[in-house]
């Protein structure tokens, strides 16, 4: 789980080093992994139904030797604080759970096209 003191670094990165507004929506990318492919599209109506657009799935580069899953990512424009953000991080822990995934593996964030 991402801490609140990682999400301040991250939130005091953004305002240092982009121009980006806070207080306006950014997209937010989210990501989830699993074992197979088909429990991540199992979940994509249900996190459509809250919101989330699909934007990928896909098989990361993995070193050789390492076992080969899968990656879900999903974006939803947004305004967060750093609160806010921690709550929905362990919303997404407790749905990756819920659903058998392997994992809730974080988020990204970029300006709105």
């Amino acid at each position: 789980m991402i801490t609140l003191d990682q999400l301040e670094e991250l939130f005091a990165s953004i305002r240092d080093n982009t121009d980006w507004d806070l207080s306006a929506p950014l997209l937010w990318g989210y990501f989830f992994t699993a074992d197979q492919d088909e429990q991540l599209t199992d979940v994509i109506p249900l996190l459509e139904a809250q919101g989330y657009a699909f934007v990928d799935l896909f098989i990361p580069q993995l070193e050789a030797g390492k076992q080969e899953y899968f990656v879900l990512h999903m974006e939803k424009a947004e305004v967060h604080t750093t609160a806010s953000l921690f709550a929905r991080n362990a919303e997404l822990v407790d749905f990756a759970a819920q659903h058998g995934l392997r994992s809730y593996d974080g988020m990204d964030v970029g300006p709105l096209a």
